[in-house]
């Protein structure tokens, strides 16, 4: 992340989704309240350091992209020709481990709390009495396993193994493409079965850690949203649920490639939790943001401690909107942030005149005040001073609202999809969907932003 922007990905990342301000009445003692992003928006490509030698990578697109036929081998780094001794006993342990997880996967969508502890070492058990808890109150679905290459041993410890794994998960729908998240697992192997010593945070560079391998967690499912938060905030869950499957209903609109998501997956954080979910550094001004995890999902963060009700269903507008446009890809990085940003202010407001959008304040001072007039300079720092952020957000809210006054909805989310999620050229996008020189455009875009904010 440069300057708050998601640079634009690498091979086989998707790119975070930007973040969206508080308006700077929600602050409660903040600049200007803090959600994208990732990957598809907000959140950043872990940085990998530190971790295990396993973990370095992360899992190969080769691996997580099964064969023609469906399959994918997941013991597959063992050298070519005959197996040496010590890597058939490498293999062989790796087949155990796969099986005790296979079991694991089905007490966990079982409901079986006494068979998912089954193969753990006690020491283990209150991490795995958490994470059941946690999912089990999301409704897992699915809980996929694959081991990916062949168990190491842990060094400095005899008898202990580890394995990176693969875990693919769905939450209320059945049938839904599983999100992967890599975890690391510590085996200890010797008489008998191996045991689970552990498991430990995702390293998945996508999202970085997910709630429930951390926290405790409550949850409330509707026919479009599935809203969690921690215990300690569980009074918030039932206007949280209402106000989802409100917005739900209007981020479906932006659905712009194929259908909109199966569930909408919200998270409300604590203080502590907003810290710690996803990687946590969030620009100071971030109310919420959505983050990809994989298999076309994003999932959504409000931060508890910036939102009163007043301004809940706008911005649960907001970040729903990009989770419905934005694929695993995200978005190209900061020259389309104007766009992605607009088009969820547009869908935040929900049709409501333009001289009650409250953030025209910010956007006189900012169009009056030094802004270079283009609208791919628009994005602001993570550092940036309130005023300046509410500024950015609302010259791409007012630049996309004169494109849907003047070519309509339809027209403007083809020129979204152009732009965003096919990366074509600003100026080619505009040419095609629209038919106008988008140098023209542009400026008639800015003239609109100026004339809105007078």
């Amino acid at each position: 992340m440069a300057n708050g922007v998601a640079d634009d990905p690498g091979p086989g990342e998707a790119a975070p989704v930007p973040v969206r301000p508080a308006r700077p009445r929600w602050a409660l003692g903040l600049a200007l309240a803090v959600i994208l992003a990732l990957l598809g928006g907000g959140v950043p490509a872990a940085v990998l350091t530190g971790l295990p030698q396993w973990a370095s990578d992360g899992p190969s697109a080769a691996w997580l992209a099964p064969g023609p036929d469906g399959s994918s081998d997941r013991f597959d780094d063992a050298p070519a020709g005959a197996d040496a001794p010590a890597t058939t006993a490498r293999r062989r342990l790796g087949e155990q481990l796969a099986a005790q997880l296979d079991r694991q996967a089905a007490a966990l969508l079982g409901g079986d709390r006494a068979g998912f502890l089954a193969i753990a070492d006690r020491a283990a058990r209150a991490d795995l009495v958490r994470r059941f808890d946690a999912l089990r109150a999301l409704r897992v679905t699915v809980w996929q396993v694959r081991p990916e290459g062949l168990p190491t041993p842990d060094t400095g410890r005899p008898g202990q193994w580890r394995q990176p794994v693969v875990f693919r998960y769905c939450l209320v729908v059945p049938d839904c493409t599983p999100s992967p998240v890599l975890v690391g697992t510590r085996w200890r192997a010797g008489d008998g079965a191996p045991r689970l010593l552990a498991l430990e945070e995702s390293r998945s560079a996508q999202a970085g850690v997910r709630p429930w391998e951390v926290s405790e967690l409550v949850a409330a499912v509707g026919a479009r949203t599935v809203v969690a938060t921690t215990p300690a905030l569980r009074r918030a869950l039932p206007g949280l649920l209402a106000a989802a499957e409100e917005a739900a209903k209007v981020a479906d609109r932006y659905a712009v490639v194929g259908q909109p998501p199966d569930r909408y997956r919200v998270f409300y954080a604590g203080q502590g939790e907003w810290r710690r979910w996803y990687g946590g550094g969030r620009p100071r001004w971030t109310a919420g943001y959505a983050v990809g995890v994989g298999g076309g999902h994003h999932e959504v963060v409000l931060n508890a401690d910036a939102l009163p009700a007043s301004g809940l269903g706008e911005l649960l507008r907001h970040e729903l909107t990009h989770a419905a446009s934005l694929t695993d890809r995200g978005h190209p990085g900061r020259q389309t942030w104007w766009l992605v940003e607009g088009l969820a202010e547009y869908a935040g407001a929900d049709g409501a005149p333009v001289h009650r959008y409250e953030a025209l304040e910010d956007v006189r001072r900012l169009v009056t005040g030094g802004w270079n007039g283009r609208l791919d300079a628009l994005a602001p720092t993570d550092t940036a001073p309130a005023d300046r952020v509410g500024g950015s957000y609302g010259v791409a809210y007012l630049a996309v609202r004169h494109l849907v006054d003047r070519y309509g909805e339809q027209q403007m989310l083809e020129f979204f999809r152009a732009a965003v999620l096919d990366r074509q050229p600003v100026d080619e996008a505009a040419e095609r969907v629209f038919g106008d020189d988008w140098p023209t455009l542009h400026d008639d875009c800015v003239a609109y932003v100026r004339s809105a904010s007078a």
